[in-house]
This record gives C-alpha cells, structure tokens and sequence, in this order.
C-alpha cells in the first residue's frame, strides 16, 4: 500500500532524488500525471473519487507526497487524505508554516505520512506521532508505518535507491519499483490484515486482479531547479497502460 524511498540532499547537484509507487484498487477513477486544469501550477495524478492526489509537485520547487498508515481497527474517516498533497501544492506556504495549520485539524484524517518540500527544506509527518520532523540530509524509506520503519521492501528499495544515487536514471529507478519478488514469510510485520494480506502486500510492486502498484513516479531535481518527473500506469496483474514524462 505504497513504497517511496528517495534521497534528500540539499546541497548537492540533484538535491531530491525519489521513486515511488501508489498501490491502490485498480476500479478507483485516476488520472494520470498532467497540469491540472484548475490549478496549472500543479503537476500531479488525480484521484477522480475524491479530487485529491498521492504525490506531486509545482511552482517553486515544491513537492508533496502521502502514504496512509496500515491499520485495520482505525475508523471510516469522512475527509481525504490525498486533499493534503494537493491543498500544498496549491498553495505559497513553507512546509513547516502549512504543517504548524495542519497540526490542529490532522485528526480530521485517517492515518497518514506526508512528505513536503521546497527548495530549501523538506519535512515529514506523521499523524499518529503528532510532531512534524526537519530532515536531515539522507536516504529515506517510507510505507505505511513510519518513516524508515524495517519492513523488507522498505529496507530493499532503500539499498537499491543507494547504489544508483552516482548517475540517477529513471529507468534504474524504475528497475527498483517493478520489483515483484516477496520475501520470506518470516520476514513480514504483522499489521493486523492476515497473513494472506501481509504477503500480497510485501513486495515492492503488487499486482492482483482487484489491487495494485497503479502508478511508479520517478522524480529527479537539479540544483537549478529543473525536474524530470515520469510516470509509468498500471492496471490489473501489472499490466502497463501508459507513460508520462514531464520536464522543466
């Protein structure tokens, strides 16, 4: 239920460096990667159910992304998580200044994990820890727990991010998210859905006949503040659909 591992270093020629996958049910509406007709600042997919996005970036080097926190016992919750990524993007806020407004009303959400940046700083939350985090330069992994929690996928994605990170290509970066090998049994945490759902959900790429990797983003920046973001569509069993690169 989604993988995004990246590397965040700020003062080096390609300061982000991200792959990420959103796993979803395939009959969900979407659009692809595009400008959006509202909001042409914004470079993002589009969840058509609830109007909002799983990751994206716009104007001023901003990006945003978002996994949910696993956790069968949590609610029915009436508000969108995806609104988050793209009420960012729409909007001239630093990270820190849209995550101290997001503070008072984050329970007004299912759980979550938002990833925001800008040329200068990105920052992590998690909903359930309650405290937005700085990040320091690094590697990171995130699913559907917490940051750089051990899960296997999340620890694999992460070594293969690193041994690519001396020339970035996004179709290395796309080697690491079309991963479809699961790890051992003995391996996988216990999120409370069974172990049936465990290993479905265990690998870096998911494919099913109902639910799966939808989308695989490959996103490199340059200091310059030029980005090259591709997106690679999925449906059923893993089968492609499509591609979109964008540039600028």
């Amino acid at each position: 239920m989604c993988l995004i591992v990246f590397a965040w270093r700020p003062n080096h020629a390609q300061p982000l460096v991200l792959a990420a996958n959103r796993d979803e049910f395939y009959d969900r509406p979407a659009l692809p990667l595009a400008p959006w007709e509202d909001a042409p600042q914004v470079l993002a997919g589009r969840d058509l159910e609830a109007g909002g996005a799983w990751l994206g970036i716009a104007a001023g080097q901003r990006f945003a992304a978002l996994t949910n926190i696993r956790d069968p016992r949590q609610p029915p919750f009436g508000r969108s998580r995806g609104e988050l990524v793209a009420e960012f993007l729409r909007s001239d806020l630093s990270p820190a200044t849209y995550l101290d407004d997001l503070l008072p009303r984050a329970g007004n959400y299912a759980g979550f994990n938002l990833l925001l940046a800008d040329a200068q700083q990105m920052w992590f939350f998690n909903s359930r820890e309650g405290q937005p985090r700085l990040l320091e330069p690094g590697v990171y992994g995130l699913s559907n727990a917490t940051l750089d929690t051990p899960w296997p996928k999340v620890d694999k994605a992460k070594a293969a991010l690193s041994e690519v990170l001396g020339a970035p290509e996004p179709e290395a970066l796309f080697a690491i998210l079309t991963d479809p090998q699961r790890p051992p049994d003995a391996s996988l945490p216990d999120t409370g859905i069974g172990l049936a759902s465990e290993q479905l959900l265990s690998s870096v790429f998911i494919a099913s006949r109902t639910y799966g990797t939808r989308a695989c983003s490959a996103l490199i920046t340059q200091a310059d503040g030029l980005r090259l973001l591709v997106e690679r569509s999925f449906g059923p069993y893993g089968g492609h659909l499509g591609e979109v690169r964008l540039e600028g």
